[in-house]
């Protein structure tokens, strides 16, 4: 099985997001998936199989499968063009828990198709200071809290805030939650916001950059900037940078990719353990 390291929203190896991705000549149990993605103990490891009109994809993070993961989707969306599956014009489909998603390449960037969540329901006054405490905050430091899909979205009044963030991550486990997106405005002209995204209950304390988590901070931010089209940066170590633009009731999320290994899983391997 052919498997392949990509570093996403990112253009320099080492930086943005890794993911695994594998191709499977045919689906493997959910089993020897989750072991795969725990060997490979990256956020994600994708598994595609060839279907008639596409791909099957699943994502796993070392804990569990997850519905939506955007970085590993454009990790594999770039494999597939990379070793000429695609063509460099063909649309690359996904059949997924989240439905079908496709991507394409658009002005050099792998540009993902993804739903859009807009902030659902402003949470309760306890978990909004379980997440300030959480945080290492005040609960007055707490522009907004919000759900949205499986996650929360939280607002901080400033980006240097965002960035200073050294959470309590079992107390943010604790939080009935996916995972926490935390944002605020972009401090100059070159990024309309930032946020980082942490997601313990999954067994990823913090995330690089999360595609998914612009499934909601980029309509939350449109609609506060009122502009459809952001230049979002996932302030984490390793950092990435996200074109942003809505549509209808969609997301385009695109970014970059670079290959940063490339090779093989061991087939006997695959058969004594399946």
């Amino acid at each position: 099985m052919e498997l392949y390291i990509v570093d996403a929203f990112t253009s320099r190896p080492f930086g943005g997001n890794p993911a695994a991705v594998c191709i499977c000549e045919q689906p493997l149990e959910a089993g020897m998936m989750q072991q795969i993605a725990q060997e490979m103990n990256l956020s994600e490891t994708a598994f595609l199989t060839k279907i008639e009109d596409g791909y099957r994809l699943r994502w796993f993070t070392p804990a569990a499968e997850v519905k939506l993961c955007g970085h590993a989707t454009l990790a594999s969306a770039h494999i597939l063009w990379e070793t000429g599956r695609l063509g460099a014009g063909e649309e690359a489909r996904f059949h997924t828990l989240s439905g079908i998603l496709t991507a394409r390449k658009n002005d050099g960037l792998v540009e993902l198709d993804f739903p859009a969540y807009g902030p659902a329901e402003e949470t309760s006054a306890v978990i909004r200071l379980k997440a300030a405490e959480a945080l290492g905050l005040k609960e007055e430091q707490l522009t907004a809290v919000y759900r949205y899909g499986e996650d929360m979205l939280i607002e901080l009044d400033s980006e240097d805030l965002v960035r200073s963030l050294t959470p309590d991550f079992k107390a943010l486990q604790d939080i009935e939650t996916r995972g926490i997106s935390v944002t605020a405005a972009g401090k100059d002209a070159e990024f309309d916001c930032v946020s980082r995204f942490f997601c313990p209950s999954l067994g990823v304390n913090e995330d690089p950059v999360t595609g998914s988590a612009h499934c909601g901070i980029a309509p939350y931010w449109s609609t506060k900037l009122g502009k459809s089209k952001l230049k979002a940066y996932q302030a984490s170590a390793r950092g990435g940078m996200l074109e942003l633009e809505m549509d209808g009731g969609r997301v385009k999320i695109a970014g970059p990719a670079v290959t940063v290994l490339k090779g093989k899983l061991d087939a006997p391997f695959l058969v004594s353990f399946s």
